[in-house]
């Protein structure tokens, strides 16, 4: 079966989960965390602004530092969210959990071309654990998995792994051989009634 660039997908009107590495350098001024070097977020906007342009609704998920499972305040992503809409040049929604009614409300409501960024994964211990239930709960999210997350892709962790697992049972998975791009990368299609793709990548996406 033929292997498939980022450009064959067909992600109109789907839930893509992209996984990013938005583990940015901050510090505190006048009480607000504000982020010293946004060269990681860069990164990720050549596929952002891809699959944003082919209709995609896009989930972005990250995590930063390291909270340990709880909530700490200088270890939000809610700063990343407002530097990516500057950088991207539109409105990204941020939604101050990942999992849960909240989040899955907020994802029901996008519309296609629509971008929000979950809070820290990393406020659960589940996440790096590849917690199956966690994952899960991700996962239901998401039409297509997207890993773009160069820093952390080979981490065996529920927002690297455990979520490309569970959408692969409902599809199935393609992933890069050791070595290559992912300007190669993406995914194998299956004659399901709802076809999820997996694009696992080790390398970042270049177009």
């Amino acid at each position: 079966m033929a292997k498939l660039t980022v450009r064959d997908l067909d992600v109109r009107g789907k839930r893509v989960f992209m996984r990013v590495d938005y583990n940015v350098p901050m510090e505190e001024k006048d009480g607000q965390m504000v982020i010293n070097d946004a060269t990681r977020i860069v990164e990720t906007l050549p596929t952002l602004k891809f699959l944003v342009a082919k209709g995609a609704k896009v989930i972005l998920a990250a995590h930063l530092g390291r909270p340990k499972g709880k909530r700490e305040a200088t270890m939000s992503l809610a700063p990343a969210a407002v530097k990516l809409s500057e950088l991207l040049g539109k409105p990204v929604k941020f939604v101050d959990d990942c999992i849960g009614e909240k989040v899955e409300s907020a994802v029901a409501a996008m519309k296609d071309g629509d971008v929000t960024l979950l809070e820290n994964v990393r406020y659960y211990n589940e996440e790096e654990a590849n917690d199956p239930a966690f994952a899960e709960k991700l996962a239901r999210l998401a039409d297509v998995y997207v890993n773009d997350a160069f820093g952390a892709a080979h981490r065996a962790h529920a927002s690297t792994a455990g979520v490309a697992q569970v959408i692969a049972k409902r599809g199935g998975s393609w992933k890069i051989p050791r070595g290559r791009s992912s300007s190669s990368s993406a995914a194998r299609k299956f004659p399901t009634r709802s076809r999820s793709l997996t694009v696992c990548s080790k390398r970042r996406t270049r177009f």
